[in-house]
């Protein structure tokens, strides 16, 4: 075996495997510095977060994380106990603790946050669209009928979604945050979320193969192509746009001008007026023609097909 493929075979991590988790006995002196982080909630939150502000604390204290409430200012506040607190990320998760609860995330959901292994993210929607009509239609098609679109998002990604005002708030694995992410900004973008769920059902089916665990998927996920349908009505008549001359259109003839052109300038009243009937005339008797020939089309009798007689052949007798 070469060493290549040794170091190959070191560097891969069996199924299965986990971190092990940071205890106490990690970093029995604590941390020599405090830290502290402080988050505001909306006023329709104050109720809420006073009931289930106790809880927090107690989940928090075991982390020997103090967390406070001023309603005064409506903030939430935790910070480390200096020498006490041996885990120095604990108190990020605590950050994401508060700020979920003031995005209206309920507390047995937030609460996740603080194992090792569930991260969350807040995706700010309401910059991605620019009218406010179109951002809450799309809002609404990213939650779907009673919830059911939300809810086949956080089965395939196996994250908890909760869509409130202008943010989408998600936890669960890094995995599953990037899938909801694409969903989220792709439906923003007028891609409806029916498209990345149905790629998403796909992919889960395709991962159940050990064989294509190492090769491409594209071939086998549905590739969409985007059509704009210009709603404009195209006019009936489109004029064709005439080639630029520099030089102004010729001037235009006028009466008297086609006058001298064709003498009548010349001739008496009585000349131009007995002209003007006879021409007058002629057009009557062309168009009394038109409607005589028009009425006796009805009484020209139509031609009748030939048949030609076919002459019997008589078999002969043998």
């Amino acid at each position: 075996m070469s060493t290549k493929q040794e170091l190959d075979n070191k560097v891969e991590v069996p199924p299965g495997w986990k971190p092990e988790p940071f205890t106490k006995e990690c970093n029995p002196h604590g941390l020599l510095e405090e830290s502290f982080f402080a988050r505001t909630f909306p006023k329709y939150r104050e109720k809420y977060i006073r009931e289930v502000w106790p809880l927090v604390k107690a989940e928090l204290s075991k982390h020997e994380i103090v967390a406070e409430l001023d309603l005064m200012e409506g903030t939430m506040k935790v910070k480390t106990i200096k020498y006490k607190t041996w885990d120095p990320f604990i108190i990020l998760k605590a950050r994401d603790l508060i700020t979920l609860i003031a995005r209206s995330v309920p507390f047995e959901q937030a609460i996740r946050i603080l194992d090792d292994d569930v991260h969350c993210e807040i995706i700010k929607i309401k910059n991605l669209v620019n009218k406010r009509d179109r951002f809450v239609r799309r809002r609404q098609r990213l939650i779907g009928p009673d919830g059911s679109t939300l809810k086949a998002i956080e089965l395939l990604t196996n994250c908890y979604v909760l869509v409130q005002g202008s943010t989408v708030s998600a936890i669960g694995s890094f995995r599953g945050l990037k899938e909801v992410r694409q969903v989220v900004k792709d439906c923003m973008q007028n891609i409806h979320p029916i498209y990345n769920i149905k790629c998403l059902m796909i992919k889960r089916e395709l991962a159940k193969d050990p064989l294509l665990k190492d090769k491409s998927w594209d071939r086998f996920l549905p590739k969409y192509k985007k059509q704009n349908i210009s709603k404009r009505k195209k006019p009936k008549v489109i004029k064709q746009k005439k080639v630029y001359t520099p030089f102004p259109p010729p001037q235009l003839e006028r009466k008297v001008d086609k006058e001298l052109a064709s003498g009548e300038y010349f001739q008496k009243e009585k000349e131009r007026m007995k002209n003007k009937q006879e021409a007058k005339r002629a057009k009557q008797l062309e168009k009394v023609k038109e409607k005589k020939k028009k009425r006796e089309e009805a009484f020209i009798p139509p031609e009748e097909p030939v048949y030609s007689k076919k002459k019997k052949l008589k078999s002969k007798s043998s």
